[in-house]
């Protein structure tokens, strides 16, 4: 036996817990986080505890040396520990997203103005007429009816001046909105239409999710740019650091790709591997982070610009993100929206 081997078993012979690290650190209420470290399971093999400030969360499966515990409701950020026959362990602390506004429904990212106004959609099912399409959560967090009249609304996205456009795959249409909720048709005729982005150049970019990704330029003639596998819910879009367009669109695989569109509309795939990715947003860094499942589980995921992925926020439900003013980020899911603390900074539109 080593020396390291001696020194191992002299620190855990005593049974308490010890925490090396948790991933990610980063969770929604009823996330799934993996707690590393040594004698995390009582000798008889029964579960151990796991707490979350004063608020314990469930174990969903425990052993020596890991355990995955779901964050409970109620949980802030701050220390976790595990508890073992009376014994604690150290404690290591998680960022635990805090809800802003629930019953709503996005099916892809939101959406903030220059002022850190939010926008979210209540999109409903196909031909469903809604009360709300869109609400407006202000910087003090205040939720308030902002679109009525529009069928579907699905992806929202701002121009350089301000202006807001929007999607709507029941109408096949992107319409502009006024500050005052007034809608005017933008461009027609496009399919399922579903995301929608601007490059630097202010052409957007629009997703039918039959197969078609259309150019829209800003004397609004419509091209046909790219062509890609049809998705069985929606393209999402953004526009990478170098004017690439990134686009993902959920299959019937669980081995989902990003997809790299360049200025030319040549396709290749930017990533592979991704369950049911959805919205998406890149940081100053040129890191990309999507709603999706990466080896099964569920959050959002960080993909390097050399390709590596890790999972950075573990939660359900998860549709889209969008990246806030004080290094912060909103998270929506498919049926509210959080906000985190993230010392993340995202990519802004870049200047013409």
């Amino acid at each position: 036996m080593s020396i390291s081997d001696k020194l191992l078993g002299k620190r855990t012979a005593n049974g308490k817990p010890h925490i090396d690290a948790i991933a990610p650190a980063c969770a929604l209420p009823g996330g799934e986080i993996r707690i590393m470290g040594k004698s995390l399971r009582p000798p008889e093999l029964r579960r151990p505890s796991v707490r979350f400030g004063d608020v314990e969360g469930s174990v969903v499966i425990s052993s020596d040396d890991f355990v995955v515990a779901r964050v409970p409701e109620g949980a802030g950020s701050g220390p976790i520990v595990v508890g073992t026959n009376g014994e604690v362990s150290n404690a290591h602390t998680i960022n635990v997203a805090v809800p802003i506004a629930d019953n709503l429904h996005p099916v892809t990212n939101p959406a903030l103005d220059a002022e850190g106004n939010l926008f979210v959609t209540f999109s409903g099912s196909r031909g469903q007429k809604v009360p709300v399409s869109i609400f407006k959560i202000d910087t003090s967090y205040q939720i308030t009816p902002f679109l009525n009249d529009m069928m579907n609304a699905t992806a929202i996205a701002f121009d350089r001046e301000g202006k807001m456009y929007v999607s709507s795959r029941n109408d096949e249409a992107v319409y502009q909105v006024s500050p005052n909720g007034a809608v005017s048709p933008y461009a027609e005729g496009m399919g399922v239409v579903t995301g929608i982005a601007f490059d630097r150049d202010e052409n957007l970019y629009v997703g039918d999710r039959s197969g078609t990704i259309f150019k829209i330029a800003r004397d609004r003639q419509i091209f046909v740019f790219a062509t890609l596998e049809p998705s069985v819910s929606a393209y999402h879009m953004a526009i990478g650091p170098q004017g690439d367009l990134f686009v993902t669109g959920p299959t019937t695989s669980s081995f989902d790709s990003v997809y790299k569109v360049d200025p030319h509309g040549s396709v290749s795939v930017f990533y592979r591997g991704l369950g049911r990715p959805q919205g998406l947003a890149f940081d100053v860094e040129g890191n990309l982070y999507v709603a999706a499942s990466l080896t099964g589980k569920r959050g959002i995921v960080k993909i390097t610009p050399q390709g590596k992925a890790s999972l950075e926020v573990a939660g359900h439900g998860l549709v889209g993100l969008a990246f806030a003013p004080g290094k912060s980020a909103i998270l929506a899911t498919n049926g509210a929206v959080y906000r985190i603390a993230w010392n993340i900074e995202g990519l802004p539109l870049p200047p013409g």
